[in-house]
């Protein structure tokens, strides 16, 4: 399977996303490159005051992506993701997600390393350089066992805890990125008094440092209900059975619900500086991403950094 994915991913992406060692996100580095404005979000560490001072207006710093790069994914295949209605289940679209960012990221001495977690338990795939090095990982992450009925609640805050251990140990600038569907219980109160999602603080501290990338794995029946009278519908974390009646009532509450959580998700990863990839069961992933990219390019040849 897994090969058969890296030909797809390899045929369709490699050499139209990268080019001076660009994957899906530009490298972060220490080479001094050009100045533009500054713009909400940026690192007030890299403004450049002799360029501001002659014109008046805040400018920033940018620097040149490093030769080598070294990424790390936090990947969450809770059972949340054991779901899927239309061409794959969620955990096969995270795992493949994981894959494209490996197989096109190690190149060039680049390094690529995982923590992977089921929501009971997580484990960590050092960063080797190679693309038999990464082709091992993404098995591995592959083999991951399913979490039984449950055991992702007795667990709340393991997607928090799987990205704050992208945090450790520290390590050179580079490029994280986290893979999941984002749907947590597990809230806590900001410094500022809000409710947020638990995992939105580390998610913040690790884009302090490293350029993140938060992959967001829906399904269309996430979204919107069908019209198919009494449906029973069974909650992966909790096991927990519910009968539904799909009328035109209760589907449009669903929607908008449905629409609020996605929309205070995408708030959340906005908030933690991360830029946000959307990928769906029924759509063309691949595509999703290619069309990604183009956006994140156009936005830096504009002068945006996400």
């Amino acid at each position: 399977m897994l090969k058969r994915l890296q030909l797809t991913i390899t045929r369709k992406l490699d050499g139209l996303l990268q080019g001076d060692y660009l994957g899906l996100l530009p490298g972060p580095g220490s080479e001094a490159g050009e100045s533009r404005e500054y713009r909400a979000g940026d690192d007030v560490r890299r403004m450049d005051w002799p360029v501001t001072a002659r014109t008046t207006v805040p400018h920033v710093r940018q620097t040149m992506a490093d030769r080598e790069l070294e990424t790390w994914m936090c990947i969450d295949l809770s059972a949340s993701l054991d779901f899927g209605t239309a061409r794959c289940e969620k955990r096969d679209l995270a795992i493949a997600a994981a894959a494209a960012i490996g197989y096109l990221t190690v190149r060039g001495g680049n390094r690529v390393g995982a923590v992977v977690t089921n929501g009971e338990t997580s484990r960590r795939l050092a960063a080797r350089p190679g693309r038999n090095n990464a082709h091992g990982m993404l098995r591995r992450v592959y083999q991951t066992p399913r979490a039984p009925a449950g055991g992702t609640a007795a667990n709340a805050g393991y997607l928090a805890e799987a990205v704050d251990a992208l945090n450790r140990p520290p390590r050179r600038r580079g490029q994280a990125v986290v893979i999941s569907d984002f749907l947590t219980d597990d809230i806590v109160r900001a410094d500022g008094g809000d409710l947020e999602p638990a995992w939105e603080r580390p998610l913040r501290k690790l884009a302090v440092r490293h350029e993140v990338l938060a992959i967001e794995i829906v399904d269309p029946r996430e979204l919107e209900l069908p019209a198919v009278g009494v449906l029973t519908v069974v909650d992966p974390e909790t096991g927990a059975v519910h009968e539904v009646s799909t009328d035109a009532k209760v589907r449009s509450a669903y929607a908008t619900a449905a629409a609020t959580q996605r929309t205070a998700i995408a708030g959340a990863l906005r908030r933690a500086g991360a830029a946000h990839l959307r990928l769906s069961t029924d759509s063309d992933w691949l595509l999703d991403i290619v069309r990604f990219v183009a956006a994140q390019r156009r936005g830096r040849s504009r002068g945006t950094t996400r």
